[in-house]
């Protein structure tokens, strides 16, 4: 069922945004050659304890991990990793790509958002399809208003994406957030404009296209969790929350 938020509550939702995107931009700050994945998922738990807020992937049960749960605050995805990467001791290079996922749950609400971001100087095929991921998204954001299918996002980002040349990842998908980090309506990154239920004022929804350089077929490793493209191409992700209102989409994880 899809849950209408009340002003209240997303002005809930809109202080545990703004945290998740606070604690991203010092993970991005944080990114260069040298450092540890594990160093990055440290700096978020810190943060999470700072302002008593509930680090919302950690020990987080996936019904695609056979329930398996996840370890860590961050999901840290490199190059040809697409989603749910997990922290440890990889160093990064210089050159690499790396896709932080982080959510968190602050006074009963959640917040959740991805960035990708380049390791020093990277290739400009690699910044091509960073920058066009994130423009992807936004270009779903646009969509997102009250009236509107859910299949006009899906679709904007779709044929954005595709127009420069980029495959979407179909096989994971946003979602609905407001008490839990995943409620319904899903909210696929492709689709047909008339497609999907209608946007309502009050609906919350975490909206994140995952393009690939190559090809779009993606698998799971052995770990049951790390999402790569099968082709061994790049993927880039980017994620934000967002409410529908009557004065249009509001990003909730905006700094």
């Amino acid at each position: 069922m899809i849950i209408l938020k009340t002003p209240e509550q997303i002005t809930r939702m809109r202080v545990a945004g703004q945290a998740v995107a606070e604690i991203l931009e010092l993970l991005r700050t944080a990114i260069g050659p040298g450092i540890k994945t594990l160093a990055l998922n440290a700096i978020a738990e810190e943060e999470c304890k700072k302002r008593r807020a509930i680090p919302v992937f950690k020990n987080y049960p996936h019904p695609c991990a056979g329930g398996k749960s996840f370890p860590a605050a961050i999901c840290a995805s490199i190059n040809e990793e697409v989603v749910h990467g997990i922290p440890g001791e990889r160093i990064l290079q210089e050159g690499d790509i790396i896709s932080i996922d982080f959510g968190l749950i602050l006074n009963g609400y959640a917040g959740d958002a991805a960035i990708t971001v380049p390791v020093g100087e990277v290739s400009a095929q690699a910044l091509r399809l960073i920058k066009y991921t994130e423009k992807a998204l936004f270009k779903g954001i646009h969509e997102a208003r009250i009236g509107n299918q859910l299949g006009q996002v899906s679709h904007a980002i779709q044929k954005y994406a595709e127009e420069h040349g980029f495959s979407v990842v179909r096989e994971f998908v946003g979602h609905g957030i407001g008490r839990k980090m995943h409620e319904d309506p899903p909210v696929p990154n492709y689709g047909r404009v008339n497609q999907g239920p209608k946007l309502k004022e009050g609906m919350t929804i975490a909206i994140e296209p995952m393009l690939n350089i190559g090809a779009s077929s993606v698998f799971t490793k052995a770990d049951d969790w790390t999402v790569v493209t099968r082709d061994g191409s790049l993927s880039a992700h980017f994620e934000h929350s967002i409410a529908i209102t009557d004065r249009g989409p509001e990003i909730l994880t905006l700094v």
